[in-house]
């Protein structure tokens, strides 16, 4: 599992390298961090903890069904508000109370990463090049949120 960690980390230093409008190279995911404020990790930290203070809120002596219900039909409202809350952080980055809210999902993102070595950063490298192409956003000018 520690490789698959040490990927999720080589993953974050192209996402960082690309945000940053650097060119694609090992060289210079290398300086970035491993840890990303909009991981799938705090993604999924943010959807438990909303669902918890949501689904506090239907009424305990409801039935099953109405719990059940209730709380199948609230899942993509939360996952939706998770999405947009942590885009949002993209855009409020040195804002101290965002980044207070989003330190729980980098600390989380400890026990998922780890230092990836050089040439799973370039595995990490060659698959972005591959998805912006596929995609033709591949740009020379910083990522803006």
């Amino acid at each position: 599992i520690r490789r698959l960690f040490q990927y999720h980390g080589a993953e974050h230093k192209s996402i960082y390298t690309f945000e940053a409008g650097r060119d694609l190279t090992v060289a210079n995911a290398k300086g970035f961090s491993m840890l990303h404020p909009r991981c799938g990790t705090s993604f999924l930290l943010m959807v438990m903890v909303l669902s918890i203070l949501v689904f506090s809120m239907i009424p305990h002596d409801s039935s099953f069904w109405i719990k059940g219900g209730a709380r199948l039909a609230l899942i993509p409202l939360i996952a939706g508000l998770s999405y947009e809350f942590i885009k949002y952080s993209a855009k409020m980055r040195g804002n101290r109370i965002m980044e207070g809210m989003m330190a729980p999902g980098l600390w989380l993102q400890r026990l998922t990463t780890r230092e990836p070595t050089d040439e799973m950063v370039e595995v990490a490298l060659a698959a972005l090049k591959e998805a912006l192409d596929m995609e033709e956003v591949r740009k020379s000018e910083p990522w803006v949120p």
